[in-house]
């Protein structure tokens, strides 16, 4: 596993961002700058037959069926995942903001490997150690309940030493330089630092490692709306945020 990880590490300070979950990263992780306007049905509709396609898919690690969201920091996925695990009943979440470090930011694998898929796949519930952004160490648990369908979100969630456990990549559209400067929005400008060395840590993770041609779902990062006929199929469409709405 160590060949698959990525060893760029960005300038990372100790402050957390504001209104962040305990313990989560700041920058990368947390919510959209703003909340999102209400779904149209359509979008509600698209959700619910996704929801319905994952648990109807075979298991992939043990009885699990392993589902990765993944995109660039600021495109996302956090609200996305909340999105879909609530639409399969309450599905558990890993956020692999909470297994990364300031000093390994893509050196989470065996962490993750060893403290949830293991467990999982042996159809025992896990629970991980979580990363506090601001005390700099490893601070607290999380547990994730065996489970249907589990869901994994954060960059890099369907880099290759994981795809293998995937049941499905979903993949959020949203390019880089636009997911980048909405973090920022969100974050202020306390956090350019961070996000400067965080950029690099990412562009040089996904030139090595892309996830997205590995994708079977496209997610619109900033309507929320699934692209159509993204269903189960790598996806070969091009990177646009705007895809879901053609």
């Amino acid at each position: 596993m160590a060949s698959s990880e990525t060893s760029a590490a960005p300038v990372m300070g100790p402050v957390a961002r504001p209104g962040a979950r305990p313990g989560a990263r700041p920058g990368p992780g947390g919510p959209a700058a703003s909340p999102a306007a209400p779904e149209p049905p359509t979008a509600s509709g698209a959700l619910a037959a996704l929801a319905a396609e994952l648990r109807a898919l075979p298991p992939s690690l043990g009885p699990v069926r392993l589902v990765a969201v993944d995109g660039h920091a600021g495109s996302g996925k956090t609200t996305f995942a909340a999105r879909l695990a609530a639409a399969l009943g309450g599905a558990p979440v890993v956020h692999l903001d909470d297994l990364a470090t300031h000093a390994e930011p893509f050196g989470w694998t065996g962490r993750l490997r060893g403290q949830v898929l293991e467990p999982l796949a042996a159809g025992r519930d896990a629970e991980y150690e979580v990363y506090d952004w601001t005390l700099r160490r490893f601070a607290g648990t999380a547990s994730v309940p065996l489970a249907p369908v589990v869901l994994v979100e954060g960059v890099g969630a369907g880099r290759r030493a994981v795809r293998p456990e995937l049941a499905r990549l979903v993949w959020m559209e949203l390019d880089a330089a636009a997911a980048r400067r909405r973090g920022e929005q969100r974050d202020g400008p306390g956090l350019a630092e961070f996000w400067a060395g965080w950029a690099l840590a990412e562009s040089a993770h996904f030139a090595a490692d892309p996830s997205r041609p590995h994708a079977g779902t496209l997610v619109d990062g900033v309507t929320g709306r699934i692209a159509p006929g993204t269903v189960g199929e790598p996806s070969t469409m091009p990177l646009t945020c705007d895809v879901a709405r053609k």
